[in-house]
């Protein structure tokens, strides 16, 4: 399930941001993502979480959307987000959260992570993050004292290293390059097609058009262009679908037709 936490349009500029595109690249990645394309060069950003059904009526949120107005991300991100009124409409108690994936550490992927009075605002879940992540995060950032404070003092952060198994069909996939710690998660479905959460491993059609195009916000562009191949390739071959969190489509095949 795909929940869009971003209200109304916001746009980036987006040429500058992927300085090793082409003029035939950015003609291909308009005609695979219209919805992106926004006036004068800007880059029209959903800001996208993913809810993933468990037994038990029990949920695993991948990522935390923008927040709310007092969020970290509140000088650039579109706040406040509609994620606790599109959970409300999907039937989903912030109770019934039993895991967080937090694919980085980025503003716009754990706004809701913490209410605005500092307390975990999934209260029954676990929050998973790559220790290389928290690790990378310097003594200044917002995130520090505003996300990853709260949930340690509360015993809900949950800091893992690498390939680690969630649980029955869900596995973290370490990809860093974006961040130092970015992971993605591999969600397998029996009998249906797997998905794997890219995160920010994949930000914009022209990437999914050729996944050697760089990121400008990417911190090691070397290793995001090796881990973004890599999910490419092993999503191909599993025949499985990339659910993304800043495309126009929420869910895309590896390699556009």
């Amino acid at each position: 399930m795909a929940l869009l936490d971003a209200r109304g349009d916001f746009f980036e500029p987006a040429r500058t941001a992927f300085p090793g595109a082409s003029e035939a690249d950015w003609v291909r990645a308009a005609a695979l993502d219209p919805a992106t394309v926004g006036p004068d060069g800007g880059w029209r950003l959903p800001f996208r979480c993913f809810a993933v059904a468990r037994p038990g009526g029990r949920w695993v949120l991948v990522d935390a959307g923008v927040g709310p107005a007092d969020a970290p991300g509140a000088a650039w991100c579109p706040v406040p987000g509609r994620l606790p009124g599109l959970l409300d409409e999907a039937g989903i108690g912030v109770t019934d959260v039993e895991t967080v994936v937090l694919t980085h550490l980025h503003t716009d992927h754990v706004g809701w992570s913490v209410s605005s009075a500092g307390q975990p605002f999934f209260p029954a879940a676990r929050y998973v993050v790559q220790r290389a992540e928290t690790e990378a995060l310097g003594p200044a950032d917002p995130v520090r004292e505003r996300v990853v404070a709260p949930l340690r003092a509360a015993g809900q952060l949950q800091e893992v290293t690498g390939r680690h198994r969630l649980g029955p069909g869900l596995t973290l996939l370490p990809t860093p390059g974006h961040t130092p710690g970015h992971q993605s998660v591999l969600v397998e479905q029996p009998g249906g097609r797997d998905v794997v959460v890219t995160g920010d491993v994949l930000v914009h059609a022209v990437q999914w058009h050729d996944p050697a195009v760089g990121y400008a916000h990417e911190v090691d562009r070397a290793a995001a262009r090796a881990s973004r191949e890599r999910v490419v390739a092993e999503a191909a071959e599993r025949g499985a679908v990339l659910a993304t969190a800043h495309l126009g489509p929420a869910f895309v095949p590896p390699v556009p037709a």
